[in-house]
C-alpha cells in the first residue's frame, strides 16, 4: 500500500489543491505548511500551465499569476525539496501532458521522486493512454492517480481495477470551479468502484462549502477542494496563509467522525 493510500485508513481524507507559485513561491511554501497545520491529509500542487483545459477561470487566473511571477517546474521541485523535511503528509503534482513532455517524461518523474512528490494527476491523459507514463511512475515509485467522471459509465470498473493511490471522482461535467449544487449520482459512481476495487474514492470539482464537505464525506473516502482555496489566495495574496488555514480547518472538521 502506498503512502497515499495509507492516508485514507480509518478516516475521511481532506485533500487541498493550490496553484504552485501563486502569488509567488515563498507564499506557496507558507500556504502548504499552513494547510498541513490545519489538518489536511494530502496536498495537490498545480504546476502552472498556459492552457489548463480542465480548469475554470479561478485556477486559470492563478496559473497566469504564477507564470507571471516566474514560477517554473524546476522552482517547484526545489520548493518541494525544501519543504519535504517539514511536511509529513503526501504531496502530489497536478499537471498536463504537454509540460511533462516538454520537460522530458523520465526527467520529470525522476525529479518527482528526488524532491519527495508522492503522486501525479494528469487530467488530460485518457485512461487508454496511461501507459505513456505508468511504467515510469512505477520505476520512480510515484502513484499515477486515475480519474473517473459521470460520463465514464462502463469504463469505471476497468479504470478502478488498475487505479493507484486513490481514485479521483469528478463530481460534475465541465471544468473546475465552485458550484452551489452537485447533482451527479455519486453514490452510483462510487458503488460501481467498490464492486471491483478497495481503492479509496475522493470527490472533487465544485466542492466549496462545509455542508458539501460533510455530505460528500458520507459518500466517499475523501473530499478534494481547489477553486475555493485558490480564490482565497487571489483575495489575500501574500497574506493568504492564515485565511487558507482557517478555511481548511473548518472543512476538515466536517469530515471528522464520519
Amino acid at each position: 500500500m502506498s503512502k497515499i493510500s495509507k492516508t485514507f485508513e480509518n478516516k475521511k481524507a481532506f485533500i487541498a489543491f493550490i496553484t504552485g507559485g501563486d502569488p509567488d513561491i515563498e507564499t506557496t511554501e507558507k500556504i502548504i505548511l499552513a494547510i498541513q497545520e490545519a489538518g489536511a491529509d494530502l496536498i495537490e500542487i498545480g504546476i502552472p500551465f498556459s492552457d489548463p483545459m480542465a480548469e475554470g477561470v479561478v485556477i486559470q487566473d492563478a496559473d497566469e499569476r504564477a507564470l507571471a511571477s516566474g514560477c517554473t517546474t524546476d522552482k517547484l521541485f526545489d520548493m518541494v525539496s525544501r519543504l519535504r523535511p517539514k511536511v509529513q503528509i503526501p504531496l502530489l503534482f497536478m499537471t498536463y501532458l504537454n509540460p511533462i513532455y516538454t520537460y522530458g517524461k523520465e526527467r520529470f518523474l525522476k525529479g518527482c521522486q528526488a524532491s519527495g512528490i508522492d503522486g501525479i494527476i494528469v487530467p488530460d491523459m485518457p485512461y487508454e493512454e496511461k501507459e505513456e507514463l505508468a511504467p515510469l511512475c512505477e520505476t520512480f515509485n510515484i502513484d499515477l492517480i486515475s480519474m473517473i467522471a459521470p460520463t465514464s459509465e462502463e469504463r469505471i470498473a476497468m479504470i478502478a481495477k488498475e487505479a493507484k493511490g486513490f481514485l479521483y471522482c469528478v463530481s460534475s461535467l465541465g471544468v473546475t470551479g465552485v458550484r452551489s449544487e452537485i447533482n451527479t449520482d455519486l453514490n452510483k459512481m462510487i458503488s460501481q468502484v467498490k464492486k471491483v476495487s478497495s481503492i479509496p474514492c475522493a470527490i472533487g470539482f465544485g466542492v466549496s462549502s462545509p455542508k458539501q464537505a460533510h455530505d460528500l464525506g458520507q459518500i466517499a473516502d475523501g473530499v478534494i477542494v481547489g477553486s475555493a482555496i485558490v480564490k482565497l489566495i487571489a483575495e489575500h495574496g501574500r497574506e493568504s496563509a492564515l485565511p487558507v488555514k482557517q478555511y481548511v480547518s473548518e472543512m476538515k472538521n466536517q469530515l471528522i467522525g464520519l
